[in-house]
């Protein structure tokens, strides 16, 4: 009795794979290993079917892909060096990539993974307690005013980190959920990794300048596209301000209260015509320039990600980014206030 042809193949590639696996362990003396590499273009092998498939939905199916540059000529950026990127997640196409791999310092950008983390991590109604180490002496940067012995919640310490961009908030967070902040950075080159963002390396959770702690434009992107999908991260972008009250370790109540730092949603910046934007994160440091990412909405609903970094000003950056903005398909002229 013949056997079908398709119960050959299975059996087949079953025994090519027992063999494959075999070997890995040991053929005789020597030793088979596949080379890995986190900037590998394969990430995995696939094996066929019962119902003999020759491709695989891998687990990037719903990310926009760069490769190269793309449609550059639509856009010219105001500052030499510049990196700017717009996908579409309605059909993950790239509508504009410029330098969208280079590897570059992200400034507090790098919040938007420290909140990913803390939010996966954390509950809402968590007590975090600074300790001296929230005490940042780096001039021009973005603080609260902790003190050791201060409490708030997580909810608190999310809302003050990313609309306000508070680094010694990021400090306290970091302590309470990674142990250290070097603990939570390990956390967050994980999760990172995790995501595919192999271009990117995070060694603080604010994004005060360090040397190695840099990333691109497309792994913001992938990292962006993954907080999205919570709820309260997207909930937290969209508020134009914020108010709360916290409380010393002698149970005296502080009193915070700022609006955002993101233009767009404070109306400072008008978006182009049938463009809503959702929400975002800023950053600026010297090293960085200014940089902001954004979750936007076309007139059908449809949603973009747009990304600015290295600007020279603050005007270049609300300026590149409305026309980067005007590359969704339907934007019109920027409207007025």
């Amino acid at each position: 009795m013949s056997m079908p042809r398709g119960l050959r193949k299975v059996i087949a590639l079953g025994l090519l794979a027992a063999f494959t696996v075999s070997c890995l362990s040991g053929c005789g003396d020597a030793a088979y290993l596949l080379p890995y590499s986190v900037n590998a273009a394969n990430s995995g092998l696939g094996l066929l079917s019962a119902t003999e498939q020759t491709t695989a939905a891998t687990f990037a199916s719903d990310l926009s892909v760069v490769e190269n540059d793309v449609n550059t000529s639509a856009l010219n950026l105001t500052t030499d060096g510049e990196i700017g990127a717009l996908f579409s997640l309605e059909d993950q196409s790239v509508l504009y990539a410029n330098g969208a791999l280079d590897r570059v310092h992200p400034a507090s950008l790098t919040k938007v993974l420290t909140a990913l983390v803390a939010i996966k991590h954390g509950k809402q109604d968590d007590v975090l307690t600074a300790t001296e180490n929230v005490k940042i002496t780096e001039s021009g940067a973005q603080l609260l005013g902790l003190n050791a012995g201060d409490t708030m919640t997580l909810d608190q310490a999310l809302r003050i980190l990313l609309l306000y961009s508070a680094n010694d908030v990021a400090i306290m967070i970091a302590e309470h959920y990674g142990g250290s902040v070097e603990g939570f950075c390990e956390m967050m080159n994980e999760e990172a990794a995790a995501l595919g963002a192999t271009q990117s390396y995070f060694e603080n959770p604010n994004g005060l300048t360090s040397d190695n702690h840099l990333v691109s434009a497309y792994d913001l992107y992938l990292i962006f596209h993954e907080a999205c999908k919570y709820d309260l991260f997207r909930e937290i972008i969209s508020m134009s301000s914020y108010s709360t009250v916290y409380y010393t370790s002698a149970g005296k109540e502080k009193s915070f209260e700022k609006n955002s730092t993101n233009a767009f949603i404070t109306g400072a910046v008008s978006a182009p015509t049938n463009v809503h934007v959702v929400g975002g994160k800023t950053g600026t440091t010297n090293a960085a320039g200014h940089c902001l990412i954004l979750l936007s909405r076309d007139a059908s609903g449809n949603e973009y990600i747009s990304v600015i970094l290295k600007a020279e000003s603050s005007d270049a950056l609300w300026s590149d980014m409305t026309s980067l903005l005007a590359l969704i398909p339907g934007s019109g002229a920027t409207s007025s206030e």
